[in-house]
């Protein structure tokens, strides 16, 4: 394996290990999904930059890439900062371990730098082909354009849902919250198949990127996303969460049942 991606490993764990320091001082692990995204988009580019190979999917993946890193990251960090208490994912967690939550939470955020490396190496893989397809170049372009601008708007309608005085306790039905109770989700897993589709001409490795979609589908239905935001939304919001669920797409957009 090229010593590149060896480097970029050890970067990003000393990076998350600071973020865990940050987190310690002020008691808010939310930071670490700011460090995901921040992380995987700099090691990504940072890839693309020193590469070799054409550099049309080079300079394609990397705006496709600077854009959601920037957009996703500055919109967690807001949230975390912003809202002034923990996500309750990790105050559960906090809670629950008690006086081992800080070895814990380092072995969390040293994990998500190993997601965040893994996540990373499409673009290492973009920077390295000799030559590109491109329809499937194209293909890649519009797919993230679509995904980066739905996640936007899917989070931008839930802030202006939450941001009214009468909200508290109601489920956002507005614009893409009508189609998909996690649009967001579910654009943001769309986002990922864009990076395939630019590497079509990299014979040896493409198969394989195919994986990435595959596994933030994995993490956003079973592990990270919808189950624990489920959840959460039936504690607080009961039987108008329930009547939701029931006649709402849990991800892929689709038309309301009656």
């Amino acid at each position: 394996m090229p010593e590149i991606l060896w480097f970029s490993l050890a970067l990003l764990l000393m990076a998350f290990s600071l973020a865990w320091a940050v987190q310690w001082l002020n008691g808010n692990a939310g930071y670490v999904d700011v460090a995901w995204s921040f992380g995987t988009g700099i090691t990504g580019l940072a890839y693309l930059l020193v590469g070799e190979g054409e550099s049309v999917p080079r300079l394609i993946a990397g705006v496709l890439l600077l854009a959601w890193s920037l957009r996703l990251g500055s919109h967690i960090l807001k949230r975390v900062i912003g809202e002034g208490s923990e996500d309750g994912r990790y105050a559960a967690m906090r809670e629950r371990l008690g006086g081992a939550a800080q070895p814990v939470f380092l072995l969390v955020f040293w994990l998500q730098a190993g997601v965040a490396w893994l996540f990373s190496l499409p673009m290492w893989a973009i920077s390295q082909q000799p030559d590109f397809i491109p329809l499937f170049v194209n293909l890649g372009l519009v797919v993230g354009v679509v995904a980066i601008a739905g996640e936007a708007l899917a989070d931008r309608q839930l802030a202006r849902f939450k941001a009214r005085p009468d909200s508290k306790g109601k489920t956002c039905r507005e614009g893409l919250w009508r189609y998909s109770r996690h649009p967001n989700y579910f654009f943001e897993w769309l986002h990922w198949f864009s990076y395939p589709l630019i590497a079509a001409a990299t014979a040896p490795h493409w198969p394989w990127l195919w994986l990435l979609p595959v596994a933030m589908f994995l993490f956003l239905w079973f592990v990270t996303g919808i189950p624990y935001t489920e959840k959460q939304a039936l504690k607080s919001r009961g039987d108008d969460y329930r009547e939701y669920q029931r006649t709402t797409s849990p991800f892929i957009p689709w038309r309301p049942r009656q």
